[in-house]
């Protein structure tokens, strides 16, 4: 297990001081080195988060504890006995949590979600406006960091239709009896743009992917954990990387999660940036595809390597060049 000593922390207070160059250079490291960081002082006020996290604990508990217990009852065996290699296979993959989703652009659904309640829905949409702000203050500062002109990357998700995609997972990772048999997510990288996760503070289980060794993300009261997806590492041809990421099943302790993906919208045409594509690179820069498509791909790859799913958008990218050329 590596050390999450150097986890990347950002204090965005200093964003606006003497010491912004040092922030903006923190940034840039935990982009280009890590795929994850943690802010503070985010804007988002405690007082909505406390609210947040209490109507979502307390939603789990009066309505899907019991679903889940259920489930949970039919998912593991209960004794070694018997557990043969089929089980604990089929067990590796399961995912142990509860979720439901909410989609918030470019039309919201929070409406049609059975079983919350009219406060539950308010926090909620409250909270998924000061998020997709913050998304968008994050992508101006990845912008300056990267060079590219303010704006670029919230443009370039929006696509011709004009908005992004952006939505919540709500989920609930309840103690385990078997941590060794299953996980609480597998690893996976995110498929989309910039992800905004607001997690519990006292039970951990977040581990991202690091020079070959698992990192825990530390749990951090009123902290925004961020993540880059699939689709800035294609904006930024490599620049920025998307990461391996899995939360691990705990034996104690209910872990709250709270992810909000702010991707491009599903007719938005992703490729590299072309201020960050050099000429002498231009061969081997990453594929040009509509966010839809790929999508289409990830849901049924999401849990392997992201770089088969490049390379099949490049193969049909040169086999698309070769007919023209043909031609």
């Amino acid at each position: 297990m590596a050390s999450t000593s150097s986890f990347p922390i950002i204090n965005m207070e200093l964003l606006g001081g003497e010491q912004r160059p040092a922030a903006m250079g923190l940034l840039r490291d935990a982009c280009e080195n890590w795929g994850f960081f943690e802010v503070l002082s985010h804007g988002i006020s405690t007082e909505l988060m406390d609210k947040v996290e209490k109507l979502t604990k307390d939603h789990y508990k009066r309505v899907r504890e019991l679903r889940f217990l259920e489930f949970a009852s039919k998912a593991l065996v209960k004794d070694d006995e018997g557990c043969d290699d089929g089980m604990k296979k089929k067990a590796k993959e399961l995912d142990w949590e509860s979720t439901f989703f909410v989609r918030h652009l470019p039309e919201s659904n929070i409406a049609e979600i059975p079983d919350l309640d009219d406060e539950y829905r308010g926090v909620m949409k409250r909270f998924a406006g000061e998020l997709a702000a913050l998304a968008e203050r994050l992508l101006d500062l990845l912008c300056e960091n990267l060079g590219l002109e303010k704006g670029y990357l919230t443009r370039a998700f929006r696509g011709p239709s004009g908005a992004p995609t952006f939505g919540t997972k709500v989920s609930s990772y309840p103690p385990c009896p078997r941590p060794d048999l299953v996980n609480g997510l597998r690893a996976h990288t995110d498929a989309g743009g910039i992800i905004l996760l607001f997690q519990d503070a006292h039970v951990g289980g977040l581990q991202l992917l690091k020079d070959g060794e698992w990192v825990d993300v530390p749990p951090m009261r009123h902290s925004i954990v961020v993540n880059l997806g699939d689709q800035l590492e294609v904006i930024t041809n490599g620049r920025y990387k998307s990461v391996m990421h899995r939360v691990l099943a705990q034996p104690d302790g209910n872990r709250m999660s709270i992810a909000s993906f702010y991707n491009p919208g599903g007719d938005a045409v992703i490729f590299p940036a072309p201020a960050l594509v050099k000429a002498e690179e231009a061969a081997v820069a990453y594929p040009k595809f509509l966010f839809d498509d790929y999508m289409a791909l990830y849901v049924r790859h999401k849990f392997e390597a992201k770089e088969p799913r490049f390379q099949a958008f490049k193969a049909m990218e040169t086999e698309s060049s070769n007919r023209i050329a043909i031609a």
